[in-house]
């Protein structure tokens, strides 16, 4: 049966539900004005086996969401689409110690066993560091894990709009916002009045707070600022070379036709500000001419500034909202948001259809993020 689906965000988790919705037949309609969107700000890499959090149903996402990723490209070059946004290229983590290399290796090792998807994992030194990382520098030894990817957030979201519109999904760049009428029925309110829907999925990441507010919830989601700088060079071309993940904040994404992205900060204190801060890059810029000096000469060709959304304890949620029919939502990805978005935004068609998820909701549970006040 067709539904009329609705859906509020069209960044990672609102373009890939957007997609999988009219790609299985119904009306998708998608609003976003696109202020401050992480997705549209964010390069990301894709290497979650790594990390040192002991939250077992988060890495069980972020694991499944770098999977996913197969099946989202598979099924993107089945409708014609390009797929380039993604390259699986291999990962270079860079530590201050080698204790800290031999940790990662050992727990890389340790995890492929239940992700195979990590792929060769080495240290490399000497020749064999500078053969997969010729212009790198300051460094005598890095893991390299085979299975790391990289993705343009923007491109890809990009695409999966275009996938929404070929199957008759219509794309609204104006922001909405939601009403319940006078039988109780969620409508969605725009400029040229309310429109109702059969499902309705919130997608808006940091901004959740202020779309269900209105309606009288208390939503746990804070914005975060965080700002990345892309550099062009004309001298080489670093399409095959590895991500470079140092011990610390930034991440060196070199990608193709001598584009390099470098960051992104997390700055907490910042909020839905939007405005680039050179206090911020330029540091930023510093730390990665360490390792890539020739980025000196690059032009600086664009600063992004985005705004992520996190939870008080930093673990994202997803599932029916609490009071609302056919209402579902997805919030509190932070700097995860391009591992495990598409999956999750997959998950939520899922519910929207009145299918189950394939991950349990339980583990990630919107009612302690998202209290209607009163109960």
């Amino acid at each position: 049966m067709q539904k009329k689906i609705a859906v509020i965000g069209g960044g990672i988790v609102g373009s890939t539900a957007s997609y999988y919705l009219a790609k299985a037949g119904h009306s998708v309609s998608v609003f976003d004005s696109g202020t401050g969107q992480a997705t549209a700000a964010a390069a990301g890499i894709i290497c979650p086996w790594l990390s040192r959090r002991r939250n077992k149903k988060w890495y069980r996402l972020v694991s499944e969401g770098a999977a996913f990723y197969d099946k989202l490209l598979a099924d993107l070059a089945s409708d014609g689409l390009k797929t380039d946004a993604y390259a699986r290229c291999g990962a270079l983590i860079l530590g201050q110690s080698d204790k800290y290399i031999q940790e990662v290796h050992d727990r890389a090792r340790e995890r492929r066993e239940q992700a195979p998807l990590i792929g060769s994992i080495a240290i490399l030194k000497g020749a064999e560091l500078q053969k997969s990382f010729p212009v790198l520098t300051n460094v005598e030894q890095a893991l390299y894990v085979g299975g790391g990817a990289r993705v343009d957030g923007r491109e890809l979201t990009k695409t999966l709009l275009q996938a929404t519109t070929q199957y008759g999904g219509t794309i609204h760049k104006e922001s909405a916002s939601l009403a319940n009428d006078n039988d109780g029925t969620l409508s969605i309110l725009t400029p040229d009045g309310p429109h109702s829907f059969d499902a309705i999925i919130l997608a808006a990441g940091a901004w959740l707070p202020q779309i269900l507010q209105p309606l009288g919830y208390t939503v746990d989601v804070r914005g975060q600022k965080g700002q990345l700088v892309v550099l062009q060079t004309e001298d080489y071309d670093p399409q095959n070379y590895p991500v470079i993940m140092p011990q610390g904040e930034i991440d060196l994404l070199p990608f193709g036709h001598g584009k390099t992205v470098i960051g992104a900060s997390h700055e907490n204190d910042k909020g839905y500000d939007l405005q680039p801060d050179a206090s911020v890059t330029d540091p930023m810029l510093e730390q990665a001419y360490t390792w890539l000096p020739h980025l000196k000469d690059a032009a600086t060709t664009e600063i992004r500034v985005g705004t992520r959304a996190y939870t008080s304890d930093f673990s994202p949620f997803f599932g029916s909202v609490p009071g609302l029919d056919n209402c579902f939502a997805a919030s509190g990805l932070g700097s995860s948001g391009l591992t495990s978005g598409p999956l999750i935004g997959y998950l939520l068609a899922e519910l929207a259809q009145g299918k189950e998820s394939s991950l349990p909701t339980q583990d990630y549970p919107i009612a302690a993020y998202v209290k209607l006040v009163g109960r």
